[in-house]
This record gives C-alpha cells, sequence and structure tokens, in this order.
C-alpha cells in the first residue's frame, strides 16, 4: 500500500492528469459525489477536487445535421446533449426513402469507438409507417452478425409481446439507441449513446409513430433526455418528440426475470389503449 501512495503522489503527465480530471467531471455531472477509492495523496486528491469544481470545456458539436441553435453547453449533473429540432413531416409514400436517406448519412460509421468492435451495423427494422415503435439500448451478437434489430432470444420475446398485442412484427418499427453492439453487450457510454441518438431522433421524426416504447433504463434515459429509476418512469404516458411514450422493461431483463413478465404487459396494455387496440381473442 505504502508504494502504491508513493507512486500515486508522484507528479502526473499532462495527459494522465487531464484524463483523470475528465473522469472525475464525468462522475460528478452523473451526480456521483462519492465513491469508494485507496488511500491517496491528500495533496492530489485536494487538486483533483477544485479542478472538478471549476466549469467543464464545452462538449464536442454533435453531427453537422443537428440545428445549429439547438447546440448549447450540456446544463451540469445532465449528461445529454439537446436533442435536435424535430424534422419536418415526410409524406408516408416518402418515408421509406427518407429512412434510407439517413442510413447513408451513418455511412461506415467511425464517429464513436464502438465501429472498432463492429460486425455489421443495426440501423432499424419494420415499417417506415408505423404507428408503434420500439426503441432498444443497442445491438447484441445475433444483431452484430445479422444486422437486424432484435433477432435473438430476446428478439424471439419481443415478437411474442407484439403478436400479443394483436401486431405483426412487419407492421412496427424497431431500432436502437446505438447502431454498434458494445463489447460483451454492456451498457453504451455517454458518449457513445450521445453520438449516436440524434440519427435515433431522425428515424423517430420520419417514422412519427403513434406511441413509442422504450425498452429498458437506457432506451428511456436518452428518449427523456433525463436518468430516473425505471419504476419512476413506467406506468404513465409521457411526450416525446410530439408522441407517446410508455416505459417498460428490456426483453433481455424479462428472460432473466420473467416473474416482470405481467408487469411489461401491464405496460404495453397503455400502449395499446392509445392506439385504441384490443387484445386478440384467445382460441
Amino acid at each position: 500500500m505504502f508504494v502504491e501512495q508513493k507512486k500515486l503522489a508522484q507528479p502526473l503527465d499532462p495527459q494522465t492528469r487531464e484524463a483523470l480530471l475528465a473522469r472525475v467531471r464525468f462522475y460528478r455531472d452523473l451526480g456521483m459525489t462519492e465513491f469508494y477509492r485507496r488511500p491517496v495523496d491528500p495533496a492530489l486528491l485536494a487538486t483533483l477536487a477544485a479542478a472538478a469544481e471549476a466549469p467543464a470545456p464545452p462538449p464536442p458539436s454533435l453531427p453537422h445535421f443537428e440545428s445549429p441553435q439547438e447546440d448549447q453547453p450540456i446544463p451540469p449533473r445532465k449528461p445529454f446533449p439537446t436533442p435536435p429540432a424535430i424534422g419536418a413531416a415526410v409524406p408516408a409514400a416518402n418515408r421509406a426513402a427518407a429512412l434510407e436517406l439517413i442510413r447513408e448519412e451513418i455511412g461506415d460509421c467511425t464517429r464513436c469507438a464502438l465501429h472498432t468492435g463492429r460486425n455489421k451495423l443495426v440501423f432499424g427494422d419494420g415499417s417506415p409507417t408505423a404507428r408503434l415503435m420500439f426503441v432498444g439500448e443497442g445491438p447484441g451478437a445475433d444483431e452484430d452478425a445479422q444486422g437486424i434489430p432484435f433477432v435473438g432470444k430476446a428478439g424471439q420475446l419481443l415478437n411474442n409481446m407484439i403478436t400479443a398485442m394483436g401486431l405483426k412484427r412487419e407492421e412496427v418499427y424497431i431500432a436502437n439507441v446505438v447502431k454498434c453492439r458494445p463489447p460483451a453487450n454492456r451498457t453504451p457510454e455517454p458518449e457513445e449513446g450521445a453520438t449516436c441518438s440524434p440519427f435515433l431522433f431522425q428515424q423517430i421524426d420520419v417514422i412519427r409513430p403513434q406511441v413509442l416504447v422504450a425498452l429498458g433504463a437506457t432506451a428511456a434515459t436518452y428518449l427523456l433526455g433525463t436518468r430516473q429509476p425505471l419504476a419512476g418512469l413506467r406506468g404513465r404516458v409521457h411526450a416525446v418528440r410530439g408522441t407517446q411514450l410508455i416505459v417498460t422493461y428490456h426483453p433481455a431483463y424479462l428472460l432473466r426475470d420473467p416473474r416482470q413478465k405481467k408487469e411489461a404487459w401491464a405496460d404495453l396494455q397503455i400502449a395499446m389503449k392509445e392506439l385504441g387496440l384490443k387484445p386478440p381473442a384467445r382460441s
């Protein structure tokens, strides 16, 4: 322990120091003001604490399709960029072409680190005129292999959920916050989600679904632009980008804890009520 303290007390090179300061600011913005750490030189901690309280440098601009008036500094403790302005309505007949233009804009994306482990970029799947749109967190291994969202075990469960609502998968639209698979299916880092989510907002603006369903906390976080416990977001209707948002559990979570399927069905029934749907009669 004495050796570790002595090493930490040595002056840090500028690059390491800036990286450490950036990480402290990141935790501060998330509201994490207390976290476990090994004992280190008090003078170093005092310096880092003072630097963390200093104004953080302005975040990098989002991709060029963001409206200039929306490019504002991120408020403290809210590590989410302001979403781009809602795009102009696209006629139903032109929505498939408009989605293709977004896909072309993404291209062979290298905007964040996720592209380094990507097999296939996963854009979206379903009807461009869907009344119902599902948004998940990010692709998994099966999705990364096929380039289609929700095709693994979680996707099979989502298909069953859609069928229970009296719909077919091809009648809805499915997308994710990030288009590339995070390593080991981890949660996307804030900078990854912030880089990719504007493309999701563009998809939403083109499709103009009557109802959005956020599958899990990560999707709800980026759609609402705020971090809250899932329990506080479920059971009610939120307004997002001119449409109604319902929050429920991610199918992958339901596979781990099937006891919550009843709660997820209750969430989907809220979405069905907004859509004017009734569950299909059982044979």
